[in-house]
């Protein structure tokens, strides 16, 4: 069975007011004293108003959501002490100036992209999947392709953007698009020609190196993974190992498929990217574009489409009844884009609704 990890980046906030603080060297610092010695699951990120957190590698999802819960809870002990607060929020629905890292990476990148750097303050998740090789790898990200806008819809968390409503349920997926770097990719055919795109992309000179090659999903430069980067840090830890569920099974289908040689769709970039756009206009709500179509459908027939695409690898890995009622929970609720919007019909305060996230970060 293939193992699952997850990286979490999550927003510091006040715990009065709910404005994001650059805090993270302070929180950093909090948790690097730790006498329990967990202070190494704990990174900065691109702005001091972000902490990351990773968990190990697992092959029970089980494992998996209990530790993603106790680096949360960990993460809101270690900022309590500096009067913060962590809130699994993919934008800030309050009004904030970023503060960009301060390392010579971060100053680089505030030189060479500007406002793209400087305005990025934008927390995703990324589950990294084992695969046997690169080869395995990149037959993977080839067949996997059409299915990712699908996974940003289901984790959409990112209404808000300066104090107004986007008009997205993702508009972290749009801000990040800005990168130019980032989003859908072609099919490659083989390791070494992604590894050769790679290579061209950093020899142009707009990437510092191979940590800003930001495709939806990409060979992991650290590990033996598949990285898929596409969603939004979810709300909800249940969403967030759904979402890791989903994505083995996507995985394990996607090698399969390789393996027998069932060559990958061979939808374009400018489709994938409409698609994106979609699923980030829309998240669960109305249509999205269907993966194998690519024409309109309802959003919860193409969720449907989904999971009945990796219904045998679920399966075979014993995650068929934990993930079909955790979907089903998803669409009768609503992602976190959904959420956000009620408090905020409910409350008339954006405050409010970042103070119950905090809540809902760590229920």
């Amino acid at each position: 069975m293939r193992s699952v990890g997850v990286e979490e980046e999550l927003l510091l906030v006040d715990r009065q007011s709910g404005e994001p603080r650059a805090l993270s060297a302070a929180v950093l610092a909090a948790a690097s004293r730790d006498p329990l010695g967990n202070g190494e699951v704990f990174e900065s990120e691109l702005q001091r108003q972000q902490l990351e957190f990773a968990t190990s590698p697992r092959t029970d999802m089980r494992d998996l959501e209990e530790e993603i819960r106790r680096w949360r809870a960990e993460a809101a002990r270690h900022a309590e002490g500096v009067d913060a607060s962590v809130a699994a929020l993919a934008t800030s629905p309050l009004e904030v100036d970023p503060a960009l890292g301060t390392d010579k990476r971060h100053q680089w990148l505030k030189e060479h992209f500007g406002l793209t750097a400087q305005e990025q303050l934008t927390c995703g998740c990324h589950v990294h999947v084992s695969v046997e090789s690169d080869e395995e790898g990149v037959g993977v990200l080839d067949r996997i392709r059409p299915w990712l806008p699908v996974l940003l819809a289901l984790s959409a968390n990112s209404p808000f953007w300066q104090g107004e409503d986007s008009g997205y349920s993702s508009y972290r997926n749009r801000v990040w698009g800005r990168w130019p770097s980032a989003g859908p990719v072609e099919v490659f055919g083989s390791a070494d020609r992604y590894h050769e795109q790679v290579a061209d992309m950093i020899a142009s000179g707009a990437l510092l190196d191979e940590g800003m090659v930001y495709f939806d999903a990409r060979l992991s430069k650290a590990y033996p993974t598949v990285e898929i980067r596409v969603a939004d840090v979810c709300l909800d830890p249940s969403t967030t190992v759904l979402l890791a569920t989903l994505i083995r099974g996507l995985v394990d289908t996607a090698a399969r498929e390789w393996r027998d040689g069932v060559p990958p769709t061979r939808h374009g970039v400018a489709l994938l990217r409409l698609a994106s756009w979609r699923a980030a206009r829309s998240g669960l709500e109305g249509e999205l574009i269907h993966p194998v179509t690519m024409r309109p459908a309802p959003a919860e027939a193409v969720v449907r489409a989904l999971f009945d695409h990796v219904r045998d690898a679920l399966d075979e890995n014993g995650d068929t009844m934990p993930a079909q009622t955790a979907l089903a929970g998803l669409l009768e609720t609503g992602n976190g884009a959904r959420v956000q919007r009620q408090l905020l019909h409910r409350t008339g305060s954006l405050r409010s609704v970042v103070a119950e996230c905090v809540r809902r970060t760590l229920a």
